[in-house]
This record gives C-alpha cells, structure tokens and sequence, in this order.
C-alpha cells in the first residue's frame, strides 16, 4: 500500500476541542443511562422489601424482634447485593440511593428498618468474614432475634439471605 502525504495526518500535542467535547458528552450520556438503571434497580429491590414486609406484618409482641430484624437483614442483603453485582461504586450507590428513596416515598414507616443500624455492623462482619458468608449470616440473624445458636432461626435467616440475594441479583 501506497500513502501519499495528503493521506497522512500528524496530530499536535493535544487533542482537537470536537473530539473532546465529544468524549466528554458520550461519557455523560453513558453516566446518566447508568444512573438511571441503577436507580430502577434499587426501586425494584425497595417494592419486594415492602411487598415482603406487607406479608409479614408485625402480629404481636412476640414476634416483634423477630420481624424488625428480617426486615434489616433483607435491607442489609440488599445493600450486600448492590455492593456484589454491581460494576462500580457509583452504580451500588445510586442502586441504594434508588432503593432508600423508593421505601421513604412509598412507605416511609419502614424507612427506619432500611438504614444502616447496629445491626449491619453484624451482619457485615459476617459479610466480609469470607468463608461460608451464608451460615454467618444465618448465625447472625439467629443471634440478633436472641436465639443464638439456634438451628431453626439460624437456617431462617440463611433462607432469607439466599432469597433476598437473589431477588436482587434477578431485578438487575
């Protein structure tokens, strides 16, 4: 193959002012199209917490403590499931961001039970343990409804964490 000078073209030090301005408006549109399915990601996620929360009312008191804490471990795996399956952190934070903001607009009486508490804390140590994060989490949800050690509580919150993992992985 031949070229001829007028096929040659020799760039200056910077790049032309089209192909910045270019560059910089695909990669705005590129965020906005991100933020906006990460914030329908969270809003979808923040439904099935309500809708779970509507099946599972609090009866009585004796079930009180055991219903607020699957409430913060379905927010929690939530968060968790934000923090997992998505590309970046900007994206996870418009998720939760999309997920807080749907649950105080729609049913602001759980908005308490969807923010970070004393509870997170648990549960992101288990979290972040590595090892079988599945059992530990159980372990934890059994210990925070004040039935540590207890199988049956235990393989609950295991079944809630599986279930809420993947509902957020599915609405993605």
């Amino acid at each position: 193959m031949v070229f001829n000078d007028s096929d040659i073209k020799i760039a200056g030090d910077k790049p032309s002012i089209d192909v910045k301005k270019n560059k910089i408006a695909a990669t705005n549109e590129a965020v906005s199209v991100d933020k906006e399915k990460a914030r329908k990601w969270g809003e979808v996620v923040a439904l099935e917490f309500i809708k779970d929360a509507k099946n599972n009312p609090i009866c009585d008191e004796s079930d009180y403590e055991m219903t607020v804490q699957r409430r913060f471990l379905l927010s929690f795996t939530a968060t968790a499931g934000f923090e997992q399956f998505s590309p970046d952190d900007a994206f996870c934070g418009f998720a939760q961001k999309g997920f807080l903001d749907t649950i105080k607009r729609e049913e602001p009486s759980l908005y308490d039970t969807a923010q970070d508490t004393g509870a997170y804390s648990f549960y992101y140590l288990a979290f972040r343990r590595g090892g079988d994060t599945v059992r530990r989490i159980g372990q934890t949800f059994a210990m925070l409804c004040s039935h540590d050690g207890d199988p049956i509580y235990q393989e609950l919150g295991e079944a809630l964490y599986c279930w809420f993992l993947s509902t957020v992985k599915d609405s993605l």
